[in-house]
């Protein structure tokens, strides 16, 4: 890998550089040249006393942590609920051809009703509180989940599997040494996209009916048209949701570590 001063890599270097020229652009179109109107892009000012106004004395019932702290909480319940049953189901659909045939027809007709549709009906049976909003994540997390585990399934070479059999491989055996290791990294990136929607959800879902959460400080900015609270409400998902993907990531790493040595 190249590097450069103080031996950090090129890459990350450049990274640094775009995002420092994006806030210079940003400062540059507001606060210097003054070619926005600051309620339609505040300038950096503007953000930073909305972030100290929230990290201080907080806003819309609570400060970042506590709104933040929520917000993860729901993401970290429905996305392992999804996990926990659609990574199984994705198996089962993947290696079992009645299976697949018995449960795919209705998988199919709910697949493509978007989970924010669920959300009338999430409040209905569950009201306004957290276990709706885990019910709708968990309802976007679970469709990648299912239909990248049943793809990895299927994309595992048969030739291995004929193998493990004429060694004496049992179907359990053929499953655990075989199948699942050979779709694991389809459904890490089934994962991968099973978080991202889960902050997406998230933030709709608590857009109604929230009493905390990262979602209600932007339905309450917005109420307010406080743009710089807006941008700092939008500023703490993507560093809500890069973090988690960061954390994916390492526990992708370790359970796949095989794949480093390919």
């Amino acid at each position: 890998m190249q590097t450069s001063v103080f031996g950090m890599p090129r890459r990350v270097l450049i990274g640094v550089a775009t995002v420092l020229g994006a806030f210079a652009l940003w400062w540059l179109v507001t606060s210097g040249l003054r070619l926005l109107n600051p309620l339609r892009l505040p300038a950096p000012s503007e953000v930073w006393s909305a972030f100290s106004q929230i990290i201080s004395s907080g806003y819309a019932g609570a400060t970042l942590w506590e709104h933040a702290l929520h917000s993860i909480g729901l993401v970290a319940r429905g996305f392992l609920v999804a996990v926990l049953t659609g990574v199984p189901l994705g198996l089962l659909m993947g290696w079992s051809r009645r299976a697949e045939a018995l449960i795919n027809p209705i998988f199919l007709l709910l697949r493509p009703i978007p989970a924010l549709a669920w959300i009338p009906l999430a409040i209905v049976w569950f009201g306004l509180g957290d276990t709706g909003k885990v019910f709708v994540i968990w309802l976007t997390a679970f469709v990648p989940s299912v239909i990248n585990s049943f793809t990895g399934v299927r994309n595992v070479d048969t030739v291995l599997i004929a193998a493990a059999r004429t060694q004496g491989a049992s179907t359990a055996q053929v499953l655990r040494h075989v199948v699942v290791p050979g779709a694991m990294p389809m459904i890490f990136t089934g994962l991968r996209l099973s978080l991202q929607a889960s902050w997406t959800t998230l933030v709709a879902a608590e857009l109604v009916g929230a009493f905390f959460g990262l979602g209600r400080v932007l339905n309450i900015a917005g109420q307010d048209i406080h743009p710089g609270m807006i941008m700092v409400g939008m500023a703490a998902v993507a560093v809500c949701g890069a973090g988690t993907t960061w954390l994916l990531g390492l526990l992708e790493r370790r359970v796949i570590n095989w794949r480093a040595a390919v």
